[in-house]
C-alpha cells in the first residue's frame, strides 16, 4: 500500500491539460494556433475542471521540428503571437484559476540560434565548446558510431572548420553541451526569465538526453532490434543517453525552480519504469518534481500487464516522490485510436482514479482519433526521414474538433494539417449538453476526484482481480473507493462478498448507475468502469 504524503501541493492534486499551440484554434486564419485562440478557450478549460495547461513549444523557431528547434527561448514565435499575448494569456489564466506550464528545451537548438551560429564560425569562437563537436574519426568519418532518433548519422560536418557536430535529432539541432559552466549558466537563466515571467512551472523535453559520455564510445548493438524499428533503434543508447551526470544537471535545474513558490518541474523521460524513479533524485528536493510515467502509452491494454506495471511503478517510487499518468501526447498515438473508443471511456476512469498526477491530451476527451495523412500534406520530419514505419507524429496533432462549422471551428484559413472527416460528430459542441458524452463523463470524473481527497491524493492499494478486470481501492480522510474497470469486451462480475466489500454505485463509464447498491457481485458491461464508493 502507497503513503500519500502529508502536504499536497496544487500539481499533486490536480489534473494538468497538454495543448498542442499549432492545433488547439486559430484566432487569425492563417491556419496555425495561437495563444490569442488559446486565450478565448479557456473558459472551457475551467469547465472541463483542469488545474494547469501544458504548452508545447512557442518560441521562436525555423520549425525544422515545430518548435523544438529554439532559435530563441526567450521569446515568443510570431506565428503564436506576441509577448505581449503570452503575458496576457498568463493572466487570464492565473484569474481563473489555472495554472500555466511551458515547455523548456534544453538539449538542443536550432543551428540557427545565435549560440550556433557564432559556435560554428571558426575551432576558436569563444561558443565553439557550447556544442559538441569532434573531429572525424581517424579513418575519417563521424567521430562515434551514435544515430539520430530522426535517421541516420547523429553527426553532421561542417566543411567549413572540419570538424563534426552531435544532434540527437535533426541536424537542424544540434545538442547544447552541458557539460560547460556558460551553458549551464545561460540556460538556467532561461528558466529564471519565464519564472519571473510569471509560469508555474516547466515541462523539460528529452531530459535523460542532456549529458553524453565524455570518452565517446560507441554505442553497443541492440541484440533485441528488428527491423522497421526505425534506424536509431539499431544500437543501445548508452553513452549517449541516461548518463550519472545528467542528475547533477537536474539537481541545478530543481534549486532554481525551488528558489520561487509553488513551482513545478515536470521531466519527459522514455526509460524503463525502474530508470524514470531515479530522476526523483537521490534525495528529496534533488531530482524533477513528476517525472512522466509513460506506462499506459507502451503496456498492452490488458488488465493483468496493466495490473502488473501499477504495481511495480508504486513499489519503485521513492518516499518524497509523487506518480504520474499520461494517456496521450504529441509523440504518440491517441488513446481512443489504440483502444477504441468503448475502451477509451474506461481509459478515462483508469487515468484520473489513480494515485497521482494525471495529464489529459487536448482531444481525447472527446474520443478524438489519428487521423490519416496523405503523402502531400506530410508535414513531421520524423515520418519524413524514416516514411512507411508509422512513426510519423502528425495523425495525433491534427486540429482540437470543436464544432460543425468548416475546419472544425478551428480556423477560417486553411488548417496546417487536415481536419478528421468525423468532425461533424466527434466534436465539442455536440458532447458539451449531452449527458452520456464521453466529455461529459471527463467532466464528472475530474469533478469527483476534486470533491473527495481519497481519490485525488488519497492512498492506493491493488486488489487481485482476474480476466479482463482491473480493480484498486483509494483511501483517504475516513473514506475508502473501490475502482473496477472492464477492459474487456464481455460483461464481467466482481465478486465482492468474497473480498469483504460493499457499498454504492458513485459513478460509472455509462453515467447510468449512480447510487446501485450490488449484492455479493458488482456486475460490470463489456467496456464498463465503476467507482464504487464503499461501506
Amino acid at each position: 500500500m502507497s503513503a500519500a504524503p502529508a502536504r499536497h501541493p496544487w500539481w499533486q492534486r490536480g489534473v494538468f491539460y497538454e495543448v498542442y499551440p499549432r492545433s488547439f484554434l486559430d484566432s487569425n486564419g492563417d491556419g496555425v494556433g495561437d495563444l490569442p485562440g488559446l486565450a478565448s478557450k479557456l473558459d472551457y478549460l475551467v469547465d472541463l475542471g483542469v488545474d494547469a495547461v501544458w504548452l508545447a513549444p512557442i518560441f521562436p523557431s525555423p520549425m525544422a521540428d515545430f518548435g523544438y528547434d529554439v532559435a530563441d527561448h526567450c521569446g515568443v514565435d510570431p506565428v503564436f503571437g506576441t509577448m505581449a499575448d503570452l503575458d496576457a494569456l498568463l493572466a487570464a489564466a492565473h484569474a481563473k484559476g489555472l495554472h500555466v506550464i511551458v515547455d523548456y528545451v534544453p538539449n538542443h537548438t536550432s543551428d540557427r540560434h545565435p549560440w550556433f551560429l557564432e559556435s560554428r564560425a571558426s575551432r576558436s569562437s569563444p561558443k565553439r565548446d557550447w556544442y559538441v563537436w569532434r573531429d572525424p574519426a581517424p579513418g575519417g568519418g563521424p567521430p562515434t558510431n551514435w544515430l539520430s532518433h530522426f535517421g541516420g548519422p547523429a553527426w553532421t560536418l561542417d566543411a567549413r572548420t572540419g570538424q563534426y557536430y552531435y544532434h540527437a535529432f535533426l541536424s537542424a539541432q544540434p545538442d547544447l553541451n552541458w557539460r560547460n559552466p556558460e551553458v549551464r549558466r545561460a540556460m538556467l537563466d532561461v528558466l529564471r526569465f519565464w519564472l519571473d515571467r510569471g509560469v508555474d512551472g516547466f515541462r523539460v523535453d528529452v531530459i535523460w538526453h542532456l549529458v553524453k559520455d565524455d570518452a565517446f564510445r560507441d554505442n553497443p548493438a541492440n541484440p533485441d532490434y528488428a527491423p522497421g524499428q526505425g534506424r536509431h533503434r539499431e544500437l543501445l543508447p548508452v553513452y549517449t543517453t541516461d548518463r550519472p551526470e545528467v542528475h547533477d544537471v537536474i539537481a541545478t535545474m530543481r534549486r532554481v525552480v525551488d528558489e520561487y513558490d509553488d513551482r513545478v518541474l515536470i521531466g519527459e523521460i522514455y526509460l524503463p519504469v525502474e530508470r524514470v524513479v531515479t530522476y526523483y533524485g537521490a534525495k528529496e528536493g534533488s531530482g524533477v518534481h513528476l517525472p512522466f510515467n509513460f506506462q499506459l502509452l507502451e503496456t498492452p491494454w490488458d488488465a493483468r500487464a496493466i495490473d502488473r506495471r501499477i504495481r511495480a511503478y508504486e513499489r519503485l517510487l521513492p518516499a518524497y516522490g509523487w506518480s504520474t499518468w499520461v494517456l496521450g501526447n504529441h509523440d504518440t498515438r491517441r488513446i481512443a485510436s489504440r483502444v477504441g473508443r468503448p475502451q477509451a471511456r474506461v481509459a478515462a476512469m483508469l487515468l484520473l482514479t489513480l494515485r497521482g498526477t494525471p495529464t489529459v491530451y487536448y482531444g481525447d476527451e472527446i474520443g478524438m482519433l489519428d487521423v490519416p495523412i496523405p503523402p502531400d500534406r506530410v508535414r513531421d520530419p520524423l515520418e519524413r526521414n524514416l516514411p512507411g514505419l508509422g512513426l510519423g507524429r502528425d495523425p495525433e496533432r491534427t486540429p482540437m474538433q470543436w464544432g460543425a462549422s468548416p475546419n472544425a471551428g478551428f480556423t477560417a484559413g486553411t488548417p496546417w494539417l487536415p481536419v478528421a472527416e468525423d468532425f461533424r460528430t466527434t466534436n465539442v459542441a455536440v458532447q458539451r449538453d449531452d449527458p452520456r458524452s464521453l466529455l461529459t463523463l471527463y467532466r464528472r470524473l475530474i469533478e469527483l476526484r476534486r470533491a473527495e481527497p481519497a481519490l485525488a491524493v488519497g492512498r492506493y492499494e491493488p486488489i487481485d482481480a482476474a480476466g479482463d478486470l482491473l480493480a484498486y481501492v483509494r483511501e483517504g480522510e475516513g473514506r475508502r473507493f473501490l475502482v473496477v474497470l472492464n477492459l474487456g469486451p464481455r460483461p464481467a462480475t466482481f465478486d465482492l462478498a468474497a473480498r469483504h466489500l460493499a457499498g454504492r454505485v458513485r459513478m460509472t463509464t455509462q453515467l447510468d448507475r449512480e447510487g446501485e447498491r450490488p449484492g455479493d457481485g458488482l456486475d460490470l458491461g463489456a467496456d464498463e468502469g465503476v467507482v464504487l464508493e464503499l461501506t
